[in-house]
């Protein structure tokens, strides 16, 4: 198991470091056809060189959800696209109960990104077509053309074809293990000038120079600490219930580094081509892109400095350093928060089960293991407690008492994330079951505990506070 997984890690640093050399010559073509298509091929050799025969896959993925997107009824084809595409992912994680060999672990990464796009595109495609019918109806009495309303990027998505979701669906930029980026960013990248006049090497060398640092820890704290560990009759008959439970404090850090190290590196594909990169003054935002209209500053591109906020999905240093498991969530993984939040959250029709929905269809994506979610569905019930306690405690503390509430905050925010995520690299229920049985479930009860003795608390202070308030009225009368 061992060796696979090495075998896999090391196909998986060769393809993104070919990506982000590829980068370097990518940029400089300027006429946008020819961009397309050595994106396309490039990226084609990377999914065949990482899924050999199981490409076939993919292509069909692309295939289906391109006629659904360019055929089927508008208003319910990014549905129907979801349907297809979930299903397929399902399906696709599921053949080797059929008998059917199982596809490597990068095609998995290819299929997750693959599925984000086009049930994105999807979205965008509805987003569009709604639009241009509530414009052609205000404009029923008019001679007005019923597509004037729309911007360039609505435009093409009414009237894309399938090439054009072939180039977006197997571009070599992200189509390993993403970042996330909408069908605009993409048009963005090939067709406006912004990705020649970012300094991409400069932002990309930023990124590159701390990858050795997470490496680094990821391999020294995985010899010292090895998940396989936690599996072990030893692990579990001679260590103490301390050791068992301080146990997740290694394997979450080891699952950090490895995760920071591959979204800085999969960052850095998209530096170096160009992709994601705007105009620092347009706001740009994580997976959204621009918050204002840049189609201004297309003349005048050199007078501006640019970021690559749009594609930036991890931000290390305020997940790290940040007090709440709260804010934490926010700096992680940021493009697929983005697509949850666009189109799973602030889509769904009940606002009641909008979060539940969508922390499903988050665990969903990740794979079909329990410990995906295990690991998910227990946000819900932390995030309470957390909250509670810094209403009660560290909302309105200063100074020392504030500097030391937030430590403590900050340590149950990283055994929080450590404790959940623990089930997450277990995978099935008999593992983790038999893992958090053997700490006694220790953290869920604290946090019911704590939850309850909150409440208490919050309890107490309010009839304190009206009998208070009645003892002043008398006073006053």
């Amino acid at each position: 198991m061992q060796i696979l997984a090495m075998k896999d890690d090391i196909i998986y640093l060769v393809l993104l470091g070919s990506c982000i050399g590829f980068g370097q010559f990518y940029r400089k073509v300027q006429e946008s056809d020819q961009k397309k298509w050595i994106g396309t091929a490039f990226g084609l050799l990377v999914v065949l060189t990482a899924s050999g025969f199981h490409t076939l896959h993919m292509l069909f993925c692309y295939l289906v959800s391109a006629l659904i997107i360019i055929y089927f009824n508008r208003k319910k084809c990014h549905l129907i696209s979801f349907a297809f595409m979930f299903g397929y992912l399902f399906f696709f994680r599921s053949v080797t109960y059929l008998g059917l060999e199982a596809p490597p672990g990068h095609s998995n990464m290819i299929l997750m990104i693959l599925t984000l796009k086009l049930v994105g595109l999807a979205f965008e495609v509805n987003t569009a077509h709604l639009k241009a019918v509530a414009i052609g109806e205000s404009k029923k009495s008019e001679d007005d053309k019923p597509l004037q309303g729309l911007t360039e990027n609505e435009k093409a998505l009414l009237n894309l074809d399938m090439l054009d979701i072939f180039h977006y669906s197997f571009n070599y930029v992200g189509i390993l293990t993403g970042p996330y980026f909408t069908y605009k960013t993409f048009r963005d990248a090939i067709y406006l000038p912004f990705s020649a006049k970012a300094n991409c090497i400069e932002h990309t060398l930023e990124k590159l120079k701390v990858v050795p640092l997470y490496a680094g820890l990821f391999l020294l704290i995985s010899y010292i600490w090895p998940l396989d560990y936690a599996t072990s009759t030893e692990f579990y008959e001679e260590r103490s219930f301390i050791y068992r439970l301080m146990y997740v404090w290694p394997t979450f850090f080891i699952f950090r580094m490895r995760i920071y190290t591959g979204i800085m590196l999969s960052e850095c594909v998209c530096t170096m081509a160009g992709f994601g990169a705007y105009p620092k003054v347009c706001e740009n935002k994580a997976g959204h892109g621009p918050s204002k209209n840049c189609s201004d500053m297309i003349s005048n591109a050199d007078d501006h400095e640019y970021d690559f906020e749009t594609i930036r999905n991890i931000d290390v240093v305020n997940t790290e350093k940040c007090w709440t498991f709260r804010e934490a969530m926010k700096y992680w993984n940021m493009c697929v928060q983005y697509w949850m939040a666009m189109y799973v959250y602030k889509r769904f029709p009940s606002k009641k089960y909008r979060t539940a929905a969508t922390l499903a269809v988050s665990a969903l994506w990740h794979g079909v293991y329990a410990g995906y979610y295990f690991c998910i569905f227990a946000a819900p019930f932390y995030l309470p407690v957390e909250d509670l306690y810094v209403k009660l405690f560290i909302k309105d503390a200063t100074g020392t008492k504030r500097q030391v509430l937030n430590v403590i905050c900050w340590i149950s925010k990283f055994f929080a994330f450590s404790y959940m995520g623990i089930a997450f690299l277990l995978l099935t229920i008999e593992k983790i079951w038999f893992y958090y049985g053997s700490v006694y479930h220790f953290a869920y009860i604290m946090w019911v505990v704590l939850y309850g003795a909150g409440i208490m608390v919050a309890k107490d202070r309010k009839a304190k506070a009206r009998r208070a308030e009645k003892a002043q009225q008398s006073a006053e009368n």
